[in-house]
């Protein structure tokens, strides 16, 4: 049952040019359900699998603990490897075709509130380079929404702060163009004016916001540092770089921001990841009628 396997992550390389990781998932997925195949009853090759088998599959790995979504990675790997058997092999009939995927299971984001953002930003003494860098950086977080990634890679050449836009570019090398708002562009001006200067060496190159040693700045020393900052200004909630782009996006649908518009500065690509922020946004109407009302 192996070659069917490999042609079949041979085709998701060359003729769909999905990623290594992307691989790697389906081959996980789908050699834990052939080597399941193969204990727990007769099998003569990816023929003879039934519907019921993909199903007791399923159930087996939602009892092994595993989470929704992992099951829902599973049964999306089944049925889309089952559709290339069926289109190559020519079979009558698919066994995956009208298996029910798993339901994902809806966490709502954490969210900072407007004060301790706030409390988060004058954590950060702009007193000297680093200082500037900083605030500036955590400014444009919150300010636009951007993912770490985009921080990290965003270039001189995409900021027009005259204009107040940043052009970033997000998953899938999918290019968009965000506002930057007004306390974003003066601490981004403050940084570039004498900040940035002193941490520019010969190997630097136009990334926005740089190192001490003039190279770009890592995800992972963005994270040290908000956590760093947050532990400063006393928030004892868990803050990372993506509670500045989830407290974005609550604070604008707070506000009376449409959701189409965060949909489109956040760069989703489907509104249904965007209306996640619409269940944030209720859960805090909830919590002012439990508190005011007097039948809440």
């Amino acid at each position: 049952m192996t070659a069917e396997i490999e042609q079949f992550l041979m085709y998701l390389a060359t003729e769909r040019g999905l990623s290594a990781t992307y691989q790697l998932s389906i081959l996980r997925s789908l050699e834990m359900f052939a080597g399941w195949a193969a204990a727990n009853g007769p099998v003569s090759g990816w023929r003879s699998i039934s519907p019921a088998r993909i199903t007791d599959f399923l159930a087996f790995r939602k009892r092994s603990g595993l989470q929704a979504a992992s099951v829902r990675l599973d049964a999306v790997a089944i049925r889309i490897f089952f559709r290339f058997l069926v289109a190559r092999q020519g079979w009558p009939e698919n066994p995956a075709e009208t298996m029910s995927l798993p339901r994902p299971e809806k966490h709502l984001p954490e969210t900072l509130n407007v004060e301790q953002v706030r409390r988060l930003i004058e954590s950060i003494l702009p007193g000297d380079p680093q200082g500037l860098r900083d605030r500036a950086m955590i400014e444009l977080l919150y300010s636009s929404g951007l993912r770490v990634s985009e921080l990290c890679a965003a270039r001189l050449e995409n900021l027009d702060l005259d204009a107040g836009f940043i052009r970033v570019t997000g998953k899938g090398a999918r290019t968009r163009l965000v506002p930057v708002g007004a306390p974003a562009a003066s601490a981004i001006r403050q940084y570039l004016g004498s900040a940035r200067p002193p941490l520019v060496r010969r190997w630097t190159g136009a990334e926005i916001f740089l190192s001490v040693r003039g190279k770009k700045l890592t995800s992972q020393r963005i994270w040290q540092l908000i956590k760093q900052y947050a532990a400063r200004a006393g928030i004892e909630t868990n803050v990372y770089p993506h509670l500045m782009r989830h407290s974005f996006a609550t604070h604008l649908l707070g506000g009376g921001a449409d959701l189409r518009i965060i949909q489109e500065l956040l760069g989703h690509s489907d509104i249904s990841t965007t209306q996640i922020y619409t269940h944030v946004e209720k859960s805090g109407l909830r919590a002012v009628l439990k508190k005011f009302h007097p039948r809440g």
